[in-house]
C-alpha cells in the first residue's frame, strides 16, 4: 500500500505541479484556448495555482522527511476540495473532458489523503 501511495503522490505531484505552473506563469498564453479560465478572476486563478503549487510539495517532502507528515494529509485534501471547485467550472461550461480529468485527479488525492490517514498511516 506505501508503495501505491507514494507513486500516487508522484503521479499528482507531477500533475498538480504542471497545473500550478501553467496558472501562475503562463496564464495569458493559455486563457485564450479555455473558455472556463474566464470563469474566475485571474487573481484567483494565480491564488489556485500557488496553493497547488505548495501542495505538490506538501505532496512529497513532509512524507519522504518525516518532518510533519499530517502536511501530506492536508495538502492531499486541499487539492481534494480544489478538485470540486474546478468540476463546477468545467461542467458550468460544459467541457467534458476537463471535468473527468479534475474528477479523477480528485479522487486520486482523496484516496492519498485517506490512505495516508487510514490505510498506511503516516502520522
Amino acid at each position: 500500500m506505501n508503495i501505491l501511495l507514494w507513486v500516487l503522490q508522484a503521479l499528482a505531484a507531477l500533475l498538480y505541479g504542471s497545473s500550478g505552473v501553467m496558472k501562475v506563469f503562463m496564464f495569458d498564453k493559455i486563457s485564450h484556448d479555455v473558455p472556463s479560465f474566464g470563469a474566475l478572476p485571474r487573481k484567483v486563478w494565480m491564488t489556485l495555482g500557488i496553493l497547488e503549487l505548495v501542495c505538490t510539495v506538501g505532496l512529497i517532502v513532509p512524507d519522504a522527511f518525516h518532518w510533519h507528515p499530517p502536511l501530506t494529509i492536508l495538502a492531499a485534501t486541499l487539492l481534494a476540495v480544489e478538485s470540486l471547485l474546478f468540476i463546477w467550472v468545467h461542467i458550468k461550461y460544459r467541457e467534458v473532458a476537463p471535468t473527468i480529468m479534475s474528477a479523477v485527479l480528485g479522487l486520486i488525492v482523496a484516496f492519498i489523503a485517506y490512505g495516508r490517514l487510514v490505510l498506511y498511516p503516516i502520522l
